[in-house]
């Protein structure tokens, strides 16, 4: 306890309940992200991946509509970097306000790794954007950067300020929807072909699990290493949270 602090200081729990069914779960979501990127690589798969693609631009190209073209524009305005900058930098700075240090590491970790992979695979795949988005556009389409920063953005947030349990699932849930609403307004837009709007949500999400995968098992250690002390909140202690 504090010299003159009344109460004792609350140890920050697990970023993870679950570590072994979480690293499952992010093995799938990382083997089917590569699956995706393998595809994209392969010319062969390519050019069947654009024959959907085409299909997928025309059947949005005949259902715009005013109404759905707002919201899909005000999508676009929520994943520009005027935005998600000012709104990441506001997690990270409650987050260090609660000195909540593991979960800031999660979420930063999340975010950094998704800003430093965007450019570099936009590069090296360096694909043509569809033609005639109904919104500014620059760089290349592959993978969709919007859908990245929305996926990774929200994902790692649920992660980083809801503690686990069945709260933090239905938010997961909530912020995977809105993860493929913003993919759909992106090929909805013409802004990016289908293909590297689900791509976008991949690779954001595995970033997101990543991170919070690794945090926790460097938090868990770090508890492990202090003398008399045990790793923080153990999956036995919380069984309704073993979904």
């Amino acid at each position: 306890m504090r010299a003159g602090c009344g109460m004792p200081r609350v140890k920050e729990e697990a970023v993870l309940a679950a570590p072994r069914r979480d690293a499952a779960v992010t093995a799938g979501v990382l083997a089917l992200t590569a699956v995706v990127f393998a595809l994209v690589a392969a010319h062969g798969a390519l050019a069947r991946i654009q024959h959907v693609d085409d299909a997928w631009l025309r059947l949005m190209i005949s259902s715009r509509s005013a109404p759905v073209t707002a919201v899909a524009k005000a999508l676009n305005l929520l994943g520009l970097v005027y935005v998600t900058f000012p709104v990441r930098l506001a997690i990270a700075g409650f987050l260090a306000l609660r000195r909540r240090w593991w979960h800031l590491a999660a979420f930063a970790a999340a975010v950094v790794l998704s800003e430093v992979l965007v450019g570099t695979l936009k590069g090296i795949y360096h694909r043509a954007r569809p033609p005639g988005s109904l919104v500014a556009t620059s760089g290349a389409s592959f993978p969709s950067g919007h859908s990245i920063a929305a996926s990774v953005t929200v994902i790692a947030a649920v992660i980083a300020l809801v503690p686990p349990g069945r709260a933090r699932g239905a938010w997961v849930a909530a912020a995977a929807g809105f993860s493929v609403l913003m993919a759909l307004s992106r090929a909805y837009l013409g802004a990016h072909w289908l293909s590297d709007a689900i791509a976008g949500i991949l690779l954001g999400t595995s970033c997101a699990l990543l991170a919070a995968l690794v945090v926790d098992a460097l938090q868990r250690h770090r508890s492990a290493d202090q003398p008399g002390a045990h790793p923080p909140v153990p999956d036995t202690a919380r069984p309704a949270d073993r979904r």
